[in-house]
């Protein structure tokens, strides 16, 4: 491995499939030890998420509407960096570099030519913060052949294999994704995105309660699975390929649920909730079941590693796993991403490979993003 020139304060940024707000991550890496120093999570307005959604959602956009989001999420982002140096007390100069995951609103790695459009202005980042700004990760992956996703499993590997048992971290944010992680550390590591994981009950909770998430996962609790309509929603063709795929909300959105749905007269909103819960916990399990049946521990993180219906669902249909969340390995699940990210710019920085071919499908391992630097004042 190279040595590593560039050490010492990175931030990472995420704002996921969910599409909430901005997840901010400050650490300190040193020969590649990682200490997280402090994490800020800042939800967007009302206004900034539903221009996201829609673009996520491929509805009709004016020609301007993505460069104006491009732009806003640039700024979105610097409040979420002058929060973090404000509560640390650092300057920026202080920062190597920010990564920045920027915000995905069009993921199509099996399109002709395939790509990957993550939004956030990078440019602008780094004059609002003064601060070396690290972004567009997944082009080199897809340059080389691979699906440019999940990224996150490289920060897993580094931080949360063991060498005693094979686990599974399954990342539950609008999509979910899974790192399998053997404990012969000769084996590699694969992971993919599974499917929808908050995406679609966040979606159907609002249109019914006008709430941006199931809280603990309790309206779900309440409902009654349809068990045609989970069969319905399971008969996908994404759920059928093999890894390495990857997949968001240019697939499962609203309008595909909706499609489903017209298929039905009268249905109870609230088994509809409690269908999507089930169609989270079967997809996800069907996959460990058959990629890493010999799994002894799940580790949850992102947001849906607070909502417990879920959980207790996986639970059952894995009796012999241990479900825990990433935070009794000291790691906050909220902020899992946001890491990743930080140590990919540490990554990119001291021009070290970033991607896991294992696990995107790409060719070779390769330097992951493009740096982009304040302008001199």
């Amino acid at each position: 491995m190279a040595s590593s020139h560039y050490s010492g304060y990175f931030i990472g940024l995420m704002s996921g499939t969910s599409a909430d707000g901005v997840d901010a991550a400050l650490v300190n890496i040193k020969n590649d030890t990682l200490i997280v120093i402090s994490t800020r999570s800042t939800p967007f307005s009302p206004s900034t998420r539903e221009a996201i959604l829609e673009a996520c959602d491929l509805k009709p956009l004016r020609a301007e509407q993505v460069p104006e989001l491009d732009s806003e999420l640039a700024h979105c982002y610097a409040e979420s960096v002058t929060s973090l140096l404000e509560e640390t007390k650092l300057n920026a100069s202080d920062i190597v570099a920010i990564g920045n995951h920027g915000q995905t609103v069009n993921h199509a790695p099996d399109a002709t030519p395939p790509f990957s459009l993550q939004i956030g202005n990078a440019k602008l980042l780094a004059d609002l913060t003064d601060i070396n700004v690290v972004s567009d990760f997944r082009s080199a992956d897809m340059a080389a052949g691979g699906q440019g996703a999940p990224l996150a499993p490289i920060i897993h590997n580094h931080l949360l294999r063991s060498s005693t048992e094979n686990r599974v971290v399954v990342n539950l944010g609008g999509i979910a994704n899974i790192t399998i992680l053997p404990k012969d550390l000769n084996e590699t590591v694969t992971g993919f995105d599974t499917g929808p994981a908050n995406g679609l009950m966040d979606y159907w909770i609002n249109k019914h309660l006008s709430k941006n998430y199931d809280q603990d996962g309790a309206w779900a609790a309440n409902g009654i699975v349809q068990e045609k309509l989970l069969m319905q929603l399971l008969d996908d063709d994404y759920f059928k390929l093999s890894p390495p795929k990857s997949t968001g909300r240019e697939h499962f959105n609203a309008s595909w649920l909706e499609r489903k749905l017209e298929h039905y007269g009268q249905i109870n909103p609230q088994d509809v909730q409690a269908t999507l819960c089930q169609l989270t916990a079967t997809s996800l399990t069907n996959d460990i079941k058959r990629y890493a049946a010999d799994c002894s521990t799940l580790i949850v993180c992102g947001g849906g590693s607070h909502n417990k219906e879920l959980l207790s669902r996986l639970q059952q249909q894995l009796p012999e796993a241990t479900i825990e969340s990433s935070a009794k390995h000291g790691i906050d699940p909220d902020f899992v991403e946001a890491i990743a990210f930080a140590w990919l710019a540490y990554r990119h920085m001291n021009n070290l490979s970033g991607n896991l071919p294992s696990v995107t499908g790409a060719s070779k391992e390769t330097v992951l993003g493009k740096l982009t630097q304040p302008s001199e004042t």
